[in-house]
């Protein structure tokens, strides 16, 4: 962690002296080392502008670079400027045609347009006297998964994992392209022979993890993780990842010392942060929760996640008002999660604000409308207000997208029997006790007069007989 912050430091001194000297006009000679340096600080800050401006400067003083080539093949790619990034290539082709760098780097803009086999044409050509073959296959196999060849990129990943056991993305690719074949079990018997084969390999214990947990079997994922962190004290991912686990599980204590072993491992990050925060509130500390929710966001202010913990956790202590306002800042980020509209829609009600309430349960629906809690919510307020029929409409509307839900129908027994509509309640009642007999307890939330308790316990019971 020193080491890299005094990286940085020295990288941000470079730049700063090569602007000055810009902008005095008064242009020197660096050396191809500095150069790299300074195009490397403005790529990993995203100004690619100043990036592609600094690789033109530097060629101009090493015309001969394949390096400073590269660089600026890789700049013009990342501002979709595709063609002009192909005729940089061909440029540095000439200069040394056997380079498979160059070669790599054009296939995969060539993916980029869409073209393919041409591109897994030329990947097919430098194979033969690649140094390293294992990159080559793992380039086939990227080119096929971009063309939705699921099947022939999880051949090409496997033969990349043959010549190199040990190739983290490779691994990582192959176990989502088994996921979107449907393979993915039996990605767990393939991980398992990689690993007798390699029983000391980090990465096939992560990725025989990232299986598991993707298969919801999250006991044997933990597992999986802990003996790639074992190996690997220093592998973040494997950590951050088992950290992912144990929340699944419910194990935030033991959560937060995996995240905070990221921390350790990577630095600090908007992502680890908020999920510090989400362990914190699913603990039920609420302070803690949004001290590192507000840690993220001073990382990344547009982490929409961690607007939302801060609301989730000023919910959980009933302050409704100050909740709107967090809850409303991850929405301006992100308006399509139905979830945040949800928590507005919930915050908006407990704060008496009702109108809108139930606009931001419209805009839940409206992304998310196989979720029951959208359902009784919606139509509860208007329940609560006495409009039977609206409350009816919508729980009604519920149960045509849901009906195998048996709280819609539960909820719309209820609602039926406080509008007088008895004959029609029994029918929805029958249903709800054919799917889940054991749910109808939640009839008597909303009766709590003792006589309609015990009619309503005798038409159930008379059912259970």
């Amino acid at each position: 962690m020193p080491e890299n912050f005094k990286k940085r430091e020295e990288e941000r001194d470079l730049v700063k002296r090569y602007e000055e000297q810009l902008k005095n006009n008064d242009p020197a000679f660096f050396e191809l080392e500095v150069f790299e340096r300074i195009i490397n600080y403005y790529k990993e800050n995203e100004k690619y502008g100043k990036a592609l401006s600094t690789c033109k400067f530097a060629i101009d003083q090493h015309p001969f670079s394949m390096e400073l080539i590269l660089d600026k093949a890789q700049i013009l790619t990342n501002l979709e400027r595709y063609e002009e990034a192909l005729a940089e290539l061909e440029h540095a082709s000439h200069l040394n045609p056997r380079d498979t760098e160059v070669q790599i780097l054009k296939s995969s803009v060539l993916s980029l347009l869409g073209k393919y086999s041409e591109s897994i044409s030329i990947l097919e050509a430098i194979l033969p006297f690649a140094e390293e073959k294992d990159e080559i296959h793992y380039h086939i196999g990227m080119a096929h998964q971009s063309n939705g060849e699921f099947q022939k990129a999880t051949d090409a990943y496997k033969l990349a994992i043959e010549e190199n056991l040990n190739h983290e993305n490779a691994l990582y690719e192959l176990a989502y392209c088994l996921d979107i074949t449907g393979e993915l079990e039996s990605s767990i018997t393939y991980y398992q022979k990689f690993i007798d084969k390699d029983p000391y390999s980090s990465h096939g214990w992560y990725n025989l993890g990232i299986a598991y947990n993707k298969l919801e079997q999250y006991e044997k994922a933990v597992e999986a993780y802990e003996y790639a962190v074992a190996i690997d004290e220093n592998f973040a991912s494997a950590f951050f990842n088992l950290g992912n686990s144990l929340v699944s599980l419910g194990k935030y204590k033991k959560a937060l010392e995996a995240y905070k072993n990221t921390l350790h491992t990577e630095g600090p990050s908007a992502e680890t942060y908020c999920s510090i925060g989400t362990c914190y509130e699913k603990m039920e500390h609420y302070d803690l929760g949004i001290k590192y929710f507000q840690k993220a966001v001073k990382l990344d202010e547009y982490y929409d996640e961690a607007w939302f913990g801060v609301g989730i956790c000023l919910s959980n202590q009933d302050k409704w008002y100050e909740a709107i306002h967090f809850l409303n800042k991850a929405l301006k980020i992100n308006s399509e999660n139905y979830a945040y509209w949800l928590a507005v829609a919930e915050a908006e009600y407990n704060a008496g604000n009702i109108v809108s309430s139930l606009d931001a349960y419209e805009e839940a629906f409206l992304l998310n409308p196989i979720n029951k809690d959208i359902w009784l919510n919606w139509s509860f307020i208007y329940y609560e207000q006495g409009d039977y029929d609206k409350a009816l409409e919508l729980i009604k509307q519920g149960i045509d997208e849901l009906p195998e839900e048996s709280e819609l129908y539960y909820r719309a027994t209820a609602y039926l029997i406080s509008a007088g509509k008895y004959k029609e309640a029994f029918h929805y009642l029958e249903n709800g006790l054919i799917l889940n007999f054991d749910n109808h307890s939640i009839l008597f939330d909303f009766f709590p007069k003792l006589e309609t308790q015990k009619a309503l316990f005798k038409i159930i019971d008379q059912y259970r007989k």
